[in-house]
């Protein structure tokens, strides 16, 4: 069996794993920002309390950018 397989129908390309083809999938880069002291106590926070959160801003590829945001807001309060 071919370790790379693509199918047109979905422009996707697949890799064999196991016996399974899985899609390729990437997500884009995110534009990394510098994140202080609040904003590393709230990525802490939402890893151990809001998972579901986390993870969506992850996928969209928010995370880095709301972690700033919330690091800024706490520094001009």
């Amino acid at each position: 069996m071919e370790k790379f397989i693509y199918d047109e129908n979905n422009g996707l390309w697949y890799e064999l794993q196991g016996d399974y083809y899985l899609p390729c999938l990437k997500l884009p880069e995110e534009e990394q920002k510098e994140i202080g002291v609040w904003g590393m106590r709230h990525l802490e926070y939402l890893k151990h309390h809001r998972k579901f959160t986390y993870n969506r801003l992850q996928t969209e590829c928010k995370l880095n950018s709301h972690l700033c945001d919330i690091n800024s807001k706490c520094l001009i309060h």
